[in-house]
């Protein structure tokens, strides 16, 4: 089903998962998507997501729609097939640009939860950090660090601001969690915090 989240946004709380289109060498990886596509349909919110079948990325979108939940999809019309793009989705973007898609899904999410992934993720955990950082939105970042999978990252973040580069606050403009129960501990009270 294709359709436009611009023409309606749902009243729900939306969490954008970015994560890998493969599942990686660890199978706690694929472990934490399930658990967290399935709290997230659980709790009765929309998982908002790269739009493909494949990965962790299928993972956490299937999770959700077998324990009834909401999720978008956005995907470019390249990627439709190579990333086998999930078509029975509540709600479908196929998009003409990797600009577009991640302008949507950076729009029709009120925080973003990032578990492990590649390039693609890395270039989503950038745009969603940079737009905080200059003021387009204020919505919570958390990086899932299992295994520590993440701590390069905060390193390379940290090498900005010791450098010069960004300014100290830079470092605080996204959250390290260490597992998916202090995840869903943090996005309830991203949660409660929106509703209040």
């Amino acid at each position: 089903m294709t359709t436009d989240p611009g023409e309606r946004r749902l009243a729900t709380f939306s969490v954008g998962v970015f994560c890998g289109s493969r599942l990686g060498n660890d199978p706690a990886h694929a472990d934490a998507a399930m658990a967290l596509g399935e709290a997230i349909a659980g709790r009765g919110w929309r998982l908002v997501y790269g739009g493909g079948e494949v990965g962790l990325m299928g993972v956490a979108a299937r999770a959700a729609l077998s324990a009834g939940g909401t999720v978008l999809g956005v995907i470019t019309e390249r990627l439709l097939d190579p990333e086998v793009g999930k078509r029975d989705l509540s709600e479908l973007v196929v998009t003409a640009t990797m600009f577009e898609r991640k302008a949507i899904l950076i729009r029709e999410a009120d925080a973003f939860l990032v578990l492990p992934g590649g390039l693609g993720t890395l270039d989503e955990i950038l745009d969603a950090v940079t737009l905080r950082q200059l003021g387009y939105h204020a919505k919570p970042i958390l990086l899932l660090d299992l295994g520590g999978y993440w701590r390069a990252c905060e390193a390379l973040f940290d090498q900005f601001v010791a450098a010069g580069f960004a300014d100290p606050a830079a470092a605080r403009l996204h959250e390290l969690v260490p597992d998916p129960a202090a995840a869903l501990e943090r996005l309830d009270r991203c949660r409660a915090e929106r509703a209040g």
